[in-house]
């Protein structure tokens, strides 16, 4: 049986530990509450560039030794950056697994940010944009977000611009880190075959070098605007996104959006995939989804199909979302909705991947653990009526809409 552990090292850290005792690996994240929100315009780009830095030499371990560590015991370790929190993470064997978290801790207390690995990576990130700017099913959602959060740092990409990577100085990068990478900031989440007073005491000896606290940052709260952009694009095909306003993470009608959002697109008998691709052959790529953060959120649909159909699909989606607001979901498509997102949910506890993120992101944004008989217990408790209420809120309210395609109008009410 799995055993939670919480507390907090010296430095202020939060530490949360599951031991799991009938599995042979162990995962480890340090999630860092900052992400692309965090920046201005001009720092836009910033935490992605600094999680890069973090794995290019230490005073003890080169760039290539990091490498070549991970990949000499068989185990794992990358990083994200979201536009809320940065995560550091690796896998491996229980026996490595003090190995792991003190080269996870030399990277982020100790990281040189030399000015040849910076000028090198600043070349690579550059390429990553441009990769980017090549897979526009991608790049329509962060259009989206820039439609509806046009003057707030929500509607900001991850990546940055190359005009900005190309001013960013190491003593911007220190001065980002001094604000943000502080250990008041910072959660640690273990999950595997450790025992938690070990892993607390190997903690504590491996972030000793970690210290101060962040100050009080004020964060406006987004207000969702019904815009719409449209990227004239020479493409193949058009991409298209619709969404309406969500809510934040910790809001009670989160639960009834997971449902909606399974039973609108989330698996392969949902409505959008039925209707759009297997009825009427519009689309390979169709789903629904929802971002979820601080103080706010989304719910939308999106789906790539040629350009000549494009309005077509815009305005089916929009009769589809129409039709959620008005009539609601039934009890059939409730029912079979909460038996796939608690499988779904069952399933991942055999990862302790996913149980060390569910552990970080947990303690991160929440504050407290949300245990899995919880989750479940707040999916059970779902009633139709919610699930009814919400699908009017969400689908029901204006509209914000994204395209990307070689043409250069699409129409949609937006209201």
């Amino acid at each position: 049986m799995a055993l939670f552990y919480q507390g907090r090292l010296s430095n202020g850290m939060r530490l949360v530990i599951e031991e799991i005792p009938s599995v042979r690996s162990v995962s480890l994240g340090v999630w860092i509450n900052t992400g692309s929100r965090d920046e201005s315009e001009r720092t836009n780009g910033m935490s992605h560039f600094i999680e890069h830095m973090m794995f290019k030499g230490t005073d003890k371990l080169s760039a290539r030794q990091i490498a070549e560590l991970f990949d000499g015991i068989g185990g794992q370790v990358n990083a994200f950056t979201s536009k809320e929190y940065t995560c550091y993470y690796a896998k491996v064997l229980d026996e490595h697994f003090n190995l792991a978290l003190e080269t996870l801790a030399d990277m982020l207390i100790n990281s040189k940010l030399s000015s040849d690995e910076l000028a090198k990576e600043r070349k690579v990130i550059i390429e990553e944009i441009k990769m980017y700017e090549d897979t526009p099913d991608d790049q329509v959602h962060d259009l989206l977000a820039s439609t509806i959060f046009p003057n707030h740092t929500l509607g900001y990409t991850i990546l940055g611009s190359e005009s900005n990577l190309l001013s960013f100085t190491r003593e911007d990068m220190v001065d980002y880190l001094k604000l943000h990478y502080r250990p008041d900031n910072m959660v640690l989440a273990i999950a595997g075959n450790v025992k938690a007073d070990d892993a607390h005491k190997a903690a504590e000896h491996f972030f000793a070098g970690l210290s101060g606290s962040r100050p009080v940052i004020q964060q406006v709260p987004p207000v969702f605007h019904a815009n719409k952009q449209i990227r004239k694009k020479s493409t193949e095909q058009a991409h298209i996104c619709l969404a309406g306003s969500g809510f934040a993470f910790d809001d009670p009608s989160i639960y009834p959006l997971i449902l909606l959002n399974n039973i609108v697109g989330g698996s392969s008998s949902s409505r959008l995939f039925q209707e759009i691709r297997e009825e009427r052959g519009m689309a390979y790529s169709v789903y629904s989804f929802y971002s979820s953060y601080r103080d706010g959120g989304t719910f939308g649909v999106y789906t790539g199909t040629s350009p000549e159909q494009a309005q077509d699909a815009i305005c089916l989606l929009g009769q589809i979302l129409s039709d959620l607001a008005d009539k609601g979901v039934t009890a059939e498509e409730l029912k079979k909705a909460k038996d796939q997102v608690k499988g779904s949910l069952m399933l991942s506890l055999e990862s302790t991947s996913s149980r060390m993120s569910r552990l970080g992101k947990n303690e991160l944004l929440l504050g407290r653990q949300v245990t899995m008989d919880e989750t479940v217990r707040r999916i059970n408790e779902v009633t139709l009526e919610q699930v009814r209420e919400v699908a009017a809120k969400v689908c029901g309210g204006p509209m914000a809409l994204a395209a990307i395609g070689p043409f250069e109008e699409l129409e949609y009410p937006m209201n």
